[in-house]
């Protein structure tokens, strides 16, 4: 969830599996409680957000997945785009999973956006697609025309990829007409935005620094990736998604040989930033490889990566005193933070967790892991012994290993768990002396972020997105753009 300031900044491991301790025996069973307590709550959470019927969103249009119901300090009461694309892939991961009660809601999403590409906005407007970049929108899906920072080029790629999610199911229940007149429209709008203007600056997901975003590129590279299958599949083409290589080659830039710089120009700061815990769990690809080059989740990029972010927190807030080198810890948004006060968030925590459960469901898939020199930080922190090497997944090292992740992906929701109120409400943050919830109540994001992580961590995932045939970048970057064609979607018939 965006923040309010919009600041311009042009050997092998040793030994068999040893039992875990009774602290790590209890602290598993109060994680699976927790989960099936909060899970429920979580959902209802999300819905009651949803426009027109969300409990907590009143005059919210049909579709509007509003922020939050906070309108004062902060005021969230609003639609992003990012945030509307993040949420509503989890509810179409859910529908997908088997709750079919979330289809009408889905459709009105859908319906929602055809109408909100169409507005007018301080960003531009749809004739030359300038408009897709505008953040956010009143609940009614009419403009905000206060000051703001925009453009932010995250949201048509994460509408899209959203989109396309629920426009693959329909075409695989041989429903291929309704995604290519109701989905489609919207999409081709978003492919050609990102086609035409991912090498101009963006905001970043926090709103705070412009210039060229680590999580931004990253979901840009995918949205046209899996767009250019989904086009296909309905018999069409997408000129766009000729890019997608050249931002791949974009992307390694944001890698500095042990972590990533999540913002360039990083603008005084360490450039340690969750956002890039963020980009890994919207990129993974549960048929990927642990490939470096797309930073997947069980890549030794994303692993090393991971341990800089989450250490770079543990001194930063007074409740992570006693939570050293290879414990799981309150994770905020980057460590120089002072909106709220600078706090650890819900969202960013989970992305901790999630990000480790992805990786457990890529080595259990590939049946292997490999732990590099560029991973060994990581894995040492969590194994003293470990070492550089590949173990299969019959070895001993290789049920020590991943025993370890687990339990440290766990130890992140233990942390969520004990921040958490008894009613089991997710606010954006929770302080960092005391672990107060804090900022605005009932955050959409926060809830998302809960069922996306536990979701991983039983081993629901969603499609493959296509990253194996996408994931070599050229032998030289070129900042070339695709002209864009854009066109006014209609409120289809379902």
């Amino acid at each position: 969830m965006p923040s309010e300031n919009s600041l311009v900044y042009l050997s092998i491991v040793g030994g068999a599996v040893t039992a875990p301790s009774p602290f790590v025996l209890k602290r598993q069973a109060d994680v699976n409680a927790f989960i099936e307590k909060e899970t429920p709550i979580a959902k209802q959470g999300v819905l009651n957000n949803i426009g027109a019927d969300g409990e907590s969103v009143e005059g919210a249009a049909a579709g509007i997945v509003v922020a939050s119901p906070s309108k004062s300090d902060p005021d969230y009461f609003y639609t992003w785009t990012r945030d509307a694309g993040l949420t509503m892939k989890d509810v179409i991961e859910q529908f997908a999973e088997g709750d079919s009660s979330l289809e009408s809601l889905i459709q009105d999403y859908v319906d929602s956006q055809a109408k909100q590409q169409a507005v007018s906005n301080p960003s531009g407007d749809l004739s030359d697609g300038s408009g897709l970049g505008e953040p956010k929108f009143y609940v009614d899906i009419t403009q905000f025309t206060d000051s703001w920072g925009r453009p932010q080029r995250d949201g048509p790629p994460l509408r899209a990829s959203a989109l396309i999610a629920y426009g693959n199911i329909l075409i695989s229940n041989d429903k291929q007409s309704l995604a290519k007149d109701n989905i489609w429209p919207i999409v081709q709008n978003d492919l050609s935005y990102i086609g035409q203007y991912w090498n101009e600056s963006t905001f970043d997901l926090w709103e705070e620094v412009q210039g060229s975003s680590f999580f931004t590129t990253a979901v840009q590279h995918k949205a046209l990736v899996e767009g250019n299958a989904f086009a296909e599949a309905l018999g069409e083409t997408c000129d766009a998604c000729s890019i997608a290589p050249q931002i791949l080659c974009h992307l390694q830039d944001f890698w500095d040989g042990s972590g990533v710089l999540s913002n360039i120009p990083t603008s005084g700061r360490s450039g340690l930033d969750a956002n890039s815990l963020l980009t890994s769990t919207h990129t993974f690809d549960p048929a990927a490889s642990c490939d470096d080059t797309t930073f997947q989740p069980c890549s030794s990029r994303a692993l090393s990566n991971h341990k800089l972010v989450v250490d770079s927190f543990r001194s930063t807030y007074g409740i992570n005193n006693e939570r050293g080198a290879g414990k799981a810890a309150a994770v905020g948004r980057y460590s120089e933070d002072t909106y709220q006060g600078g706090n650890p968030w819900y969202l960013t925590t989970l992305a901790a967790a999630e990000l480790l459960y992805d990786a457990l469901y890529q080595w259990d898939k590939q049946g292997q892991l490999n732990v590099t020199d560029t991973s060994l930080p990581f894995f040492s922190d969590l194994v003293s012994n470990a070492t550089a090497g590949s173990y299969d997944k019959s070895s001993s090292e290789y049920q020590s290993l991943t025993s370890a992740v687990k339990t440290y992906a766990d130890g992140f929701i233990s942390v969520i768990e004990e921040y958490t109120p008894s009613d089991g409400a997710m606010a954006e943050q929770y302080n960092r002396d005391n672990g107060d919830p804090l900022s605005a109540a009932d955050l959409t994001w926060s809830y998302a972020a809960f069922l996306s992580a536990v979701a991983r961590r039983s081993g629901n995932v969603p499609g493959s997105w296509g990253s194996s045939t996408a994931n070599s970048p050229p032998s030289q970057c070129s900042g070339g753009t695709a002209s864009g064609s854009y066109a006014t979607p209609t409120v289809g018939s379902w």
